[in-house]
């Protein structure tokens, strides 16, 4: 069997290990390279996270990706994903639905509503909802913060499709949103998403405790801020055409821009059903490995999928010259990457109810597997 080195292009693969060393922090507030102070239109180099210790692992192929599932945690075979899927996504869309209803000014609204029930897979709110279930919580807890999230990442899309961003026209197989409404409401209805994301979660949440809820907020808010979201897309957008950028810078994009908002949906879900803080803080790391383990894919699926089976552009990261992991390794090792990602999400389930277990690991496959 050929032994492929994990250690020579997954160098920054411990910044997750950093999520389980404070139980409130979403992401290291300071890192030793910081992408937001180094980046600069004349910079063509990018240094790494020296201070951070690398984990290396050298696998077989084939050998160390069947010993690795033969150790984890076993699907639950009475457990029906597809029809979980559809339930919770038929619960999460009437919820949506009846959130942002039709009302005046009937513009902004229609516009808001066209992107966030234009279908999608509703990977977010899943995941919000199984995190609450399987710490002891009830669906109902989580359900405003799981439309909160979709919401956000509604606004999050809609902002990415503008010209003066992605530039892109399609969109989950419809033409985006300003390409409908115009730029400037496309802009107006993405803005009245993320606040109307945070009144939701505040106000409609019952069954929790006060500071339970404000708690998540917090984790949400941090998710998608300065230090979220919004620092993974900054730098990202500053990337575009710059030589020798490395693994540590790529994983800061996709861990911030991607992950942070794919993570806030679990730890809400957890926080909000109940979950101690070791159960809050596993399921925190357990999102962060399957948060880039959807970007990975993502980046596969860009370069090996058409338009049609994507349901939106496809082939765009090359146009815009954006750094991808099959760029920097290859799609085989971008393959390899990405398993490796899911079989650490699985360990981190070990210890929880099976039962209550098999959505997150079925998602966590899902994830991996996925053709758009």
């Amino acid at each position: 069997m050929a032994s492929v080195n994990l250690c020579s292009w997954v160098q920054s693969y411990s910044i997750f290990n950093q999520a389980s060393r404070s139980k409130y922090s979403l992401l290291p507030r300071s890192l030793p390279f910081n992408p937001l102070m180094n980046l600069s239109s004349s910079t063509s180099k990018t240094r790494g996270f020296a201070s951070i210790p690398s984990i290396c692992s050298v696998i077989t192929k084939g050998d160390a990706v069947k010993e690795e599932e033969e150790q984890q945690q076993p699907q639950n075979p009475s457990f029906d994903f597809k029809t979980y899927m559809v339930q919770k996504a038929t619960m999460i869309n009437q919820a949506l639905d009846s959130a942002v209803s039709l009302r005046e000014p009937v513009k902004i609204h229609e516009a808001m509503r066209y992107s966030l029930l234009a279908g999608g897979k509703r990977v977010r709110p899943v995941l919000c909802l199984a995190a609450c279930e399987l710490v002891g919580g009830q669906e109902s807890m989580a359900m405003p913060a799981a439309c909160a999230v979709e919401m956000i990442h509604t606004m999050s899309l809609i902002h990415d499709d503008l010209p003066c961003m992605d530039n892109d026209d399609l969109r989950r197989g419809k033409p985006t949103n300003h390409k409908v409404f115009g730029e400037d409401i496309a802009v107006l209805a993405g803005d009245a998403l993320l606040a109307f994301a945070f009144e939701h979660v505040a106000v409609s949440t019952v069954g929790v405790t006060a500071g339970r809820i404000v708690r998540a907020i917090g984790e949400l808010a941090k998710s998608i801020g300065a230090e979220g979201l919004v620092a993974g897309q900054v730098v990202d957008i500053n990337s575009e055409g710059l030589t020798d950028v490395g693994l540590d810078h790529l994983e800061f994009i996709h861990v911030h821009k991607t992950a942070a908002l794919l993570e806030a949906a679990v730890v809400l879900g957890a926080i909000l059903g109940g979950g101690c803080d070791e159960d809050v803080e596993r399921l925190r790391k357990f999102a962060r490995y399957i948060g880039l383990l959807f970007q990975v894919v993502d980046d596969i699926l860009d370069v090996t999928k058409s338009s049609t089976e994507l349901g939106k552009t496809a082939g765009k990261d090359l146009l815009a010259d954006k750094v991808t992991y099959p760029k920097l390794i290859g799609i085989e090792k971008s393959k390899e990457f990405a398993e490796k990602l899911r079989s650490d999400s699985l360990e981190l389930l070990q210890g929880f109810d099976s039962e209550k277990a098999a959505p997150m690991i079925a998602l966590a496959n899902y994830i991996a597997y996925r053709q758009n």
